[in-house]
């Protein structure tokens, strides 16, 4: 059963880690409805975010290797550091910043407190209507080449927000961004690059602390997840960017809207544990 709960939690984990509504949420409900009914543990969630921000590598590997080349070819005085790639590999680093700072200072909360699913529940439905408001007033004008050092800290203080379960890494650099005029295609493809050397950096964390401190799966169940997880992420993420290029993200409003109350509810009724 563990086997086939860890693939099905992997599975979760690929359809909705580049979607506005929160992977680790989901992880963390689905965990308690599953026949175990338990929490597969934030270590469980960051490793398996590695197969799909695997995916993610594969899926923008031109762009990454022309951006790291470029930052290369900046810091040794080959080109200057205003050229685009060159600013954008320095602009992911320094969004990278604030999370990394947090998500070492707030990590015994990140396991355990954070994970209340009242406080899922609530994350849900409030940056649910941050993301409405967003995208409803947002002047989607900007694109990627008029990134500052400025909103490049801002995206980054607003993907920090999804070190607590619910707020959701994309939804929060992706409400971020709209509210900074950015383009909901530019907002979500800066949200994907930014991610990346967080979850890398979390996810082996976790897996090397968790050869010292099992979780709810083993090692290897885990990793069919994140094999899972990768498969299914990289058929999501150009799916996604392609959604988001024709439509607004109303439809993710009301699903968070949705789920986040419908969580309420479960809760109040003692149908799941918090």
């Amino acid at each position: 059963m563990n086997w086939f709960e860890a693939a099905f939690l992997g599975l979760i984990q690929g359809l909705t880690e580049f979607l506005p509504v929160s992977s680790s949420a989901h992880l963390r409900i689905v965990g308690e409805l599953l026949p175990n009914a338990q929490d597969p543990g934030a270590a469980f969630t960051a490793i398996t975010q590695l197969g799909t921000e695997t995916a993610v590598i594969v899926f923008f590997w031109r762009d990454i290797v022309r951006i790291i080349g470029a930052w290369f070819k900046a810091i040794t005085g080959k080109i200057p550091h205003s050229d685009p790639d060159a600013k954008m590999g320095w602009l992911i680093i320094v969004g990278s910043i604030p999370i990394a700072f947090l998500g070492l200072l707030l990590e015994s909360y990140i396991d355990t407190n954070f994970r209340s699913l009242w406080i899922v529940a609530t994350t849900l439905v409030v940056f649910g209507v941050f993301l409405a408001i967003a995208d409803y007033y947002g002047k989607q004008e900007r694109t990627l080449q008029t990134l500052t050092v400025k909103h490049g800290i801002f995206y980054g203080l607003a993907q920090a927000m999804a070190l607590i379960p619910g707020v959701s890494r994309s939804g929060g650099t992706i409400t971020a961004g709209l509210l900074m005029g950015y383009t909901r295609e530019a907002a979500a493809r800066y949200s994907f690059l930014l991610a990346i050397p967080a979850v890398y950096a979390s996810g082996l964390y976790k897996l090397y602390k968790s050869f010292a401190e099992p979780g709810v799966y083993t090692l290897a169940q885990t990793g069919v997840a994140t094999l899972v997880a990768f498969v299914v992420g990289f058929f999501i993420v150009g799916w996604f960017l392609k959604f988001v290029s024709t439509h607004s993200y109303r439809f993710f409003v009301w699903y968070r809207l949705l789920l986040g109350l419908g969580l309420f509810v479960f809760l109040g009724l003692g149908v799941i544990s918090a």
